[in-house]
């Protein structure tokens, strides 16, 4: 590179930090002023006088709000719905799912080829009498029974009675109850890991001192230990109230794993049951991690782990009392900080750095994570259009104006248009005359910036066809597809999808998309969604402010599929794979991609802080008539023959007690 080359970029840099620096002095300039016409606002005799009267408005917008955020009249209906089909289904849960007993003599009579056993650790201190009860009979009545339950009580005099109880139910166990009292209560940390001390098993369990299991939940594990060699276990569970399970308050049907979520969210949590080879001679839970001692712990094992199952049946029950975490995890406000610290072990054990993990306005304890962004990569930006100059120009004009991201070029498609104005608007971007039909033999034209340039595509319309052409001519590391009838929101949307899309492990980036009315378009694709059983858009129709089954729609997470209206990958990966497969000419394309990088062992990633609305449909109208439908019904059954068997296991990261039918994590009616 020459001097004069350097000297020039440099001055380029220098332009755009002066030019940032002014921006930002005029910002600090007009907050000053807001906050002094502010100031002089509060101290004003009439504003203080009326503040009742403001506190009943601030009430009536708060409502307002509510009723806003659920999506409106239309979406309170929704809810009430939902609430009342989650209820009704609860009823297949609970002491309703617990084996009959013919069913419990058959899993009691099971001869498995490992008959491994299983470490139940408890840590035990101040319990009260009745849930301490509750717990030992909950493993006592286990239909597997090789296990072994082991107990550490740091315990007070004052409640002596726990160590009176557990020697009771020792002598009753033939010898697969040891119970220790400690000297001192060394808090949940160290009462496990004395716990662990006294365990003889091959395999460890955690259980909390409150809770009550399933009676098959061992048995269940202990079958996939033997029919699938898991080393790492986990199910789904339920929190409940008033001393019976069958009053649920909540139902967590979890998806597989998911290392994406269990950073974001500590979503297995209960029933862990592990090899304890998996150890490898660490501590099982680190003091300086207490409160939330289970996620690290997790993120460690789960790092270790060869084979990690999910069982997908609500099978633990978790205690909401008073001063329980799973009441109120401002009962334990150190736990907040621990997991943050937990996730931040593990990623720099991961090889990140310069990381920030936040709070979200999901739960304390659910995380943004901003990953650094290496380098300045180019981003090859694609939109297929034919016509709709509108569309396009409200999207072109999204991404110049709002994006924070520099290094981009767009790269527009063009697909046979025939109307005057979007010729006119293509020269407007060009910087000369499109000429169109005359031009037909130069299949790319460029800006004179380098920017922008349009590519002819001709003969028929395919989707993917327009959109593999237009990745020959991208000169970026990275391709995002996107549609033409889309427009940016958030301003750092493609830092959002990049930070994502540069890690080794990850295949495609989607972002959540909008309708104009700010429902939701698209936050992750659910395989065998919807009535053709091909593919689906969970939360499809919600609120904006909506935060989703378990706080799904506040924390980046692994999904099978994102769609192509917004989707980024490494230009590398998508070649690899031999981009999209042009047999879906219209439909399922960018399904069929996310499948073929899934194959390939990567992951697919949905992060909700890259948003965009999504105006859908508007270039090619709706497929549910005529040709459209037919060639729809074409394309879903080629998608159904060529991944029948993934169809046939379901989607990892939607939990089979959810229903296909719709698209709010509604639970299946059995």
């Amino acid at each position: 590179m020459k001097e004069t080359d350097y000297r020039q970029a440099y001055e380029q840099e220098h332009l755009k930090c002066a030019d940032l620096a002014a921006r930002v002095a005029d910002l600090e300039a007009k907050n000053e002023e807001l906050e002094w016409k502010l100031g002089r606002i509060k101290n004003n005799p009439l504003w203080k006088a009326a503040k009742p009267v403001r506190n009943g408005l601030h009430w009536v917008i708060r409502q307002k709000d509510r009723l806003k955020n659920c999506g409106g009249p239309r979406g309170v209906i929704h809810k009430i719905g939902y609430k009342k089909r989650e209820r009704e289904a609860m009823k297949q849960y609970g002491t309703a799912s617990f084996p009959t007993p013919e069913q419990a003599a058959a899993e009691r009579d099971t001869v498995f080829p490992r008959m491994v056993k299983i470490s139940i650790l408890v840590p035990l201190w101040n319990n009260e009498r009745e849930f301490q009860i509750e717990m030992l009979d909950s493993v006592m009545n286990q239909t597997y029974g090789n296990w072994e339950l082991c107990l550490a009580d740091g315990s007070d005099q004052e409640h002596a009675y726990i160590g009176e109880i557990c020697r009771e139910y020792a002598a009753r166990a033939d010898g697969r109850i040891v119970y220790q009292h400690l000297e001192k209560n060394g808090g949940i940390a160290g009462n496990t890991n004395a716990c662990l001390q006294m365990a003889t098993g091959e395999y460890i369990g955690l259980l909390d001192q409150d809770d009550i299991l399933h009676p098959s939940v061992l048995y269940e594990y202990a079958k996939a230990i033997n029919e699938q060699g898991a080393d790492y276990l986990y199910c789904d569970e339920t929190t409940f109230k008033s001393g019976n399970i069958d009053h649920m308050l909540t139902m967590h049907f979890k998806p597989d794993y998911a290392p994406d979520n269990l950073r974001a969210n500590n979503y297995i949590c209960h029933f862990s049951v592990f090899a304890r080879s998996l150890l490898d001679g660490n501590e099982l839970f680190r003091t300086r991690f207490d409160g939330s001692q289970d996620h690290d712990m997790i993120l460690r094992l789960t790092d270790n782990a060869r084979k990690i199952v999910h069982v997908p049946r609500l099978m633990y029950y978790w205690r909401s009392h008073s001063g329980s975490t799973a009441s109120n995890i401002e009962a334990k406000p150190y736990a907040i900080e621990a997991a943050k610290g937990a996730v931040a072990e593990h990623l720099r054990k991961h090889g990140y750095e310069h990381f920030k993990i936040e709070s979200t306005r999901a739960f304390e304890t659910i995380f943004r994570i901003r990953y650094q962004i290496m380098g300045t990569p180019k981003i090859s930006i694609v939109i297929a259009n034919k016509d709709h100059r509108e569309d396009l120009r409200r999207c072109v004009s999204s991404i110049r104006e709002k994006s924070t991201y520099d290094n981009y070029e767009i790269i527009i498609v063009e697909n046979n248009s025939v109307t005057e104005e979007i010729k006119d608007y293509y020269s407007q971007l060009l910087g000369y005359e499109y000429a169109g039909e005359a031009q037909k033999g130069n299949q790319e034209l460029r800006s004179a910036d380098g920017r922008i340039s349009v590519v002819s595509y001709h003969g028929e319309f395919n989707y993917s066809a327009v959109n593999n052409l237009g990745v020959k001519y991208a000169t970026g590391e990275y391709i995002l597809l996107l549609n033409n009838d889309t427009e940016v929101i958030t301003v750092n949307w493609m830092e959002e999808l990049l930070m994502y899309a540069q890690r080794e492990d990850v295949g495609a980036t989607g972002a959540k998309l909008y309708y104009p009315d700010k429902t939701i378009q698209h936050a992750g694709v659910v395989l065998g969604l919807g009535a053709h059983r091909t593919a689906g858009h969970s939360h499809y129709g919600q609120h904006r402010q909506n935060l989703g089954y378990m706080g799904r729609l506040c924390y980046a997470q692994d999904v099978s599929a994102v769609t192509g209206a917004c989707l980024l990958v490494k230009k590398e990966t998508f070649l690899s794979v031999g981009g999209l497969d042009e047999g879906f000419a219209v439909s399922l394309n960018d399904v069929d991609f996310c499948l073929k990088l899934r194959e390939r062992g990567l992951l697919n990633v949905f992060t909700p802080f890259a948003e965009l609305f999504h105006y859908e449909s508007a270039s090619r109208g709706l497929d549910n008539n005529g040709e459209r439908a037919e060639r729809y019904n074409r394309e879903s059954e080629k998608f159904r023959e060529k991944w029948k068997a993934v169809l046939e296991a379901g989607d990892p990261y939607y939990n089979p007690n959810f229903s296909l039918d719709r698209s709010d994590f509604s639970v299946r009616q059995s």
